[in-house]
C-alpha cells in the first residue's frame, strides 16, 4: 500500500546507512517493526512488580508426563 508522508530525509538517509537495508521501504517497515518491538517490550517491563508469583511452583514437575 503506498502512503505519502513527510519524513525528515537526513534521519532516513542515516536509517539506510546504517540499517542496511536497500530501499527506502524496506529501511521504513523495519524501523516500524523494531519501534512496535521496544514498545511491547515496555509494556511486559511494567508488568514487573505487579503480578503474583508464587514460589511453590515447579515448572519441571509439571511438564512430566502422567
Amino acid at each position: 500500500m503506498a502512503i505519502y508522508v513527510s519524513v525528515d530525509l537526513e534521519l532516513l538517509d542515516k536509517a539506510l546507512q546504517v540499517g542496511g537495508e536497500k530501499t527506502m521501504g524496506a529501511t521504513v517497515n523495519r524501523a516500524l517493526r523494531e519501534f512496535i518491538a521496544r514498545r511491547e517490550q515496555e509494556r511486559l517491563l511494567d508488568l514487573f512488580g505487579k503480578l503474583d508469583w508464587d514460589e511453590a511452583y515447579d515448572y519441571k514437575r509439571e511438564r512430566m508426563r502422567r
